[in-house]
């Protein structure tokens, strides 16, 4: 089985980093996407805010919102009613453009990095020596180029700006929550801190289940090449059942290591689970206190739940998440590992190409 070399989870973002420079423009517009996607998810509960407490009750609306409206919309049961509804739809139309846009640079930044991943790969590995070649074997290279290098994308263009539009997201509701009640501000943050550490508990193990994975499924794949390049030599001596009992060892390997994998990755989505229900059960224990004393009203609840079950389910689709992107730097750690590998052969720096060339056979 080939070795890869492991890399500290610094080293490895700082070469991803240094991998996807020519693309920061593409990265950049995705996080800025992603930036306005977290502002506009902020507004999704005010218009519950404004129907509650401005419709049905006799509270004012928001200041910027009752400077831009005319007095007889501003004081009228109605018409609040049907900026609310009215509100409900920008916003959705609002967050479905967005969407659009970083759907259409996410792909193309994304396709655009593999590629060019996939390039640098394959001239790496055409320069290596035969002697690398016959000891570790044509497929482990081909795996690492055909279905490693994609984990650039999956890194770079998928997980960094959905991680960027967490952490806004996390902020902003933190803050808004503050601002209309700091206790229940508190007890919604209280359980971020564990949550964060568990993600990095966990992350460490999954990482290092998917590096054995990804070299046990290479290791099947390689039995599959061998048995049918020499498909002649393996018919020719009846080899057929033994070279596919030997698939079926390899690739059972991996299953359970799957298996295990599964078992881990099931085992902190029900702690985050857990910890979320506790954190909402808490949050709606003191925000009802608090309507009941006087302290908060019915909206502000509202809002401040709405805020709690999107920043939860935020944290939910993260800890799901966690386990594709510890196989993404599994795999990106493969990935480099083949270009870490020096070839026997090195061309001298001020080494001219060859433009045109012409030869002889002289027999004696």
């Amino acid at each position: 089985m080939t070795i890869t070399k492991t890399h500290g989870i610094l080293t490895l973002l700082w070469r991803l980093l240094r991998q996807v420079r020519p693309y920061w423009p593409h990265i950049g517009g995705l996080l800025l996407l992603s930036l306005l996607f977290s502002l506009l998810t902020l507004l999704v509960p005010l218009p519950l805010k404004i129907a509650v407490d401005s419709a049905l009750g006799s509270r004012p609306l928001p200041g910027f919102l009752e400077a831009l409206l005319p007095t007889a919309v501003a004081r009228s049961d109605l018409g609040v009613l049907i900026l609310a509804a009215f509100l409900v739809l920008i916003v959705a139309l609002f967050l479905g453009l967005v969407e659009l846009a970083s759907s259409v640079l996410q792909t193309y930044a994304g396709e655009k990095l593999v590629l060019s991943f996939r390039a640098q790969l394959f001239r790496h590995a055409q320069r290596l020596s035969l002697l690398y070649h016959d000891s570790r074997g044509t497929t482990d290279s081909a795996y690492r180029i055909q279905y490693d290098a994609p984990s650039l994308k999956w890194i770079v263009a998928d997980s960094l700006p959905s991680l960027a539009t967490a952490v806004v997201t996390l902020l902003g509701m933190v803050y808004v929550t503050f601002r209309i009640d700091w206790q229940l501000g508190l007890v919604a943050l209280a359980v971020s801190p564990f949550l964060f550490l568990s993600a990095w508990a966990y992350g460490r193990r999954l990482r290092k289940r998917w590096r054995e994975i990804y070299q046990l499924d290479s290791s099947a794949l390689s039995v599959v090449q061998e048995a049918l390049a020499a498909i002649r030599v393996v018919q020719a001596f009846g080899r057929e059942t033994r070279e596919g009992e030997r698939f079926v060892r390899r690739s059972g390997e991996s299953v359970r290591t799957r298996i295990r994998v599964t078992f881990i990755e099931g085992g902190f989505a029900l702690l985050v689970v857990l910890t979320t229900a506790a954190g909402t059960a808490a949050v709606l224990f003191v925000g009802v206190r608090n309507v009941q004393t006087g302290a908060l009203t019915l909206g502000d609840l509202l809002l401040v739940m709405g805020y709690l079950v999107q920043l939860y389910a935020l944290l939910n689709q993260l800890s799901k998440s966690n386990t594709a992107l510890q196989s993404s730097l599994a795999s990106a750690e493969r990935a480099f590992s083949l270009l870490d590998e020096a070839p026997d052969v090195v061309e001298r720096p001020e080494a001219r190409p060859l433009e045109r060339a012409s030869g002889a056979v002289t027999f004696y």
